[in-house]
């Protein structure tokens, strides 16, 4: 296969492209084949299937230069394969077909996601130099004041940006709905959405820029400072609010986006709960906490969630505005810190710990979805 796409790679641009869009033509057709064709009940069909469970595993490892002992067992392997279809229960082929139509997201799904979550685990164990070192990069992390205050910081992060966006998002849902200017208001909130994170952390960089009081300042908020008679500040300098000071960026952007799922799951509680609430004397705030709030549960959890993950997470605003000085990095950013500097076992170690703080939370999601299937 490296062969073949060095050679491509050798020729005229003109030429790849028809050879490429006939390679990827001939991998459809084989889909295909062994999808439509192949499970076909007949002596004829069940040669086919024996031949692709067997053979093409066995040739697939021995073009990529696999060893002998390893194209063996993919050829066992896909041996046995072909029983457990023979003897299925569904009749011939069945199993075949269904591997089939799994195989492409089941081999994106093991290269993107499973084998490099086993590496990196497999890589947390072991030194720079490719020793294994056992836990030593875990206590590392949680023994030396930069692991710690990285830690930390990503807490921080995870605490307050969920809860600070959810109750913006929802307040402001909840002022503007069924107002006049309602689709004016949702896009003034939710334009933050549309811009990457490392364009916001530039813009907020500038709103945080510092300089001399002698000199014309360029930074929105020392400007104002200045205004009111006081002295510029380095925001981002001042440790600990540094760190909030960046955690208000992300709170900016996500505000947008709770607000627009919260909106849409206000405008689904049914009417006629709140007409009840209102006929039972109960005011506005005890219609918002006890019919409301309760209607929209389903998506605050999602709301909550979904931003949990996303301050877990979060690289490009710290990269961008401080690069993690001044005690403000965050566990990601020590990721790549770590990588650069050719630690790869400490950034490996880094990158399971994220790993089992974003566990917990999409475990509680799945359960809350599945509880939600239940009801219904």
């Amino acid at each position: 296969m490296s062969d073949f796409l060095l050679w491509v790679g050798k020729l005229p641009p003109l030429a790849q492209i028809p050879i490429v869009v006939v390679a990827f033509a001939i991998v459809v057709a084989l889909i295909l084949f062994f999808i439509e064709i192949a499970p076909r009940s007949g002596r004829k069909y069940t040669i086919i299937r024996l031949a692709a469970c067997v053979v093409f595993p066995a040739l697939a490892f021995y073009l990529i230069g696999s060893v002998w002992w390893a194209i063996i067992i993919a050829a066992v392997l896909g041996g046995l394969f072909f029983i457990l279809d023979f003897r299925s229960r569904q009749g011939q082929g069945y199993l075949f077909q269904l591997v089939g139509f799994l195989a492409p997201a089941l081999i994106l799904l093991i290269v993107g996601l499973v084998y490099p979550t086993v590496k990196t685990f497999i890589d947390s164990f072991f030194s720079s130099r490719g020793n294994f070192v056992g836990i030593d990069n875990f206590v590392w992390i949680f023994t030396q004041p930069q692991g710690l205050r990285t830690v930390l910081n990503t807490i921080i992060w995870v605490l307050v940006v969920p809860v600070a966006s959810t109750i913006f998002g929802l307040a402001y849902a909840v002022f503007i709905d069924k107002s006049r200017g309602e689709k004016f208001f949702k896009i003034l909130v939710f334009m933050p959405m549309a811009i990457s994170f490392v364009g916001a952390s530039i813009i907020w960089r500038f709103v945080y820029t510092y300089r001399p009081l002698e000199e014309n300042q360029i930074g929105l908020l020392n400007q104002v400072v200045v205004w009111l008679g006081g002295q510029p500040v380095q925001w981002l300098q001042e440790d600990p609010w540094n760190t909030f000071f960046l955690i208000v960026v992300l709170i900016w952007i996500q505000t947008g986006f709770a607000m627009v799922v919260l909106s849409a799951a206000i405008k689904g509680v049914p009417t006629e709960h709140i007409e009840a609430a209102q006929l039972d004397g109960a005011n506005a705030w005890q219609r918002f906490v006890n019919v409301t709030v309760p209607g929209i549960r389903a998506s605050l959890i999602v709301v909550i969630t979904t931003i949990s993950i996303a301050s877990l997470k979060v690289f490009d605003i710290v990269r961008t505005m401080t690069a993690g000085a001044n005690d403000t990095s965050v566990i990601a950013n020590e990721m790549y810190s770590q990588f650069k500097n050719f630690e790869y076992g400490r950034s490996a170690a880094f990158a399971v710990v994220l790993f089992l703080l974003v566990l917990p939370i999409v475990i509680y999601n799945a359960r809350q979805i599945k509880k939600q299937r239940e009801i219904r």
